[in-house]
């Protein structure tokens, strides 16, 4: 048994998105940021940088193992049931490329866009400028990747589509006001996001967890 340590932010739907495309039984303890639960000592056993998600597994070779980062986390469980992620090959490393692009652009990006354009009290239009541009540039990174392919690696769904689609279909939802100009100019990733979305395991992902 698995079991996924969350909560209602893009980075805590991605392992809950993969686990329901798996079909693999898991569990859902609820780690509710708002009222600091992160800072728990017994979450912090599990995710020593104190950030949602996590997961322990069971029932992994050598014992009970724990995993923080929502990239290792998709990319063990992906290793481990071989789905979503070549074991080898250009399409491997494809997807590898475009996950880390997530982690380390798309998500950081419009997280703090999220924050300085919509949740600050103080706005700072330096800061909402900057983070506008980059949050722009990104999407249109993605949507000259996407205007080419089914999916951000190629033909085929991975772990990529699953890190980037909460992430951008929330930019379209609490960003819209912010990202207005800029998601109108982006014909591929709304394609895109259509078609993930429609896939039955991404809805019941995206309603994890239930609070």
């Amino acid at each position: 048994m698995i079991t996924l340590y969350t909560w209602t932010t893009p980075n805590g739907r991605k392992p809950a998105i993969m686990l329901e495309e798996l079909g693999v039984p898991y569990q859902i303890s609820t780690v509710d940021i708002g009222k600091d639960e992160q800072f728990a000592p017994s979450f912090l056993a599990v995710s020593p940088n104190n950030k949602i998600p996590a997961i322990v597994d069971e029932d992994a070779e050598g014992g009970p193992l724990a995993i923080f980062e929502s990239g290792a986390i998709l990319t063990y469980l992906a290793e481990k049931h071989g789905r979503f992620l070549h074991a080898s090959g250009p399409t491997r490393y494809k997807t590898l490329e475009w996950l880390h692009w997530q982690i380390a652009g798309l998500g950081p990006m419009l997280g703090q866009l999220g924050f300085f354009g919509v949740r600050s009290k103080d706005k700072s239009p330096l800061a909402i400028d900057r983070f506008v541009e980059e949050s722009d540039r990104l999407l249109s990174v993605m949507d000259k990747q996407l205007a080419g392919n089914t999916y951000l690696a190629g033909d085929e769904y991975t772990i990529a589509d699953i890190a980037c689609y909460p992430w951008t279909i929330a930019a379209t939802i609490t960003l819209k006001d912010v990202l207005a100009e800029s998601l109108a100019t982006k014909p591929a990733v709304h394609r895109w996001l259509k078609t993930v979305g429609e896939r039955p395991a991404v809805q019941r992902g995206m309603a994890v967890p239930k609070v």
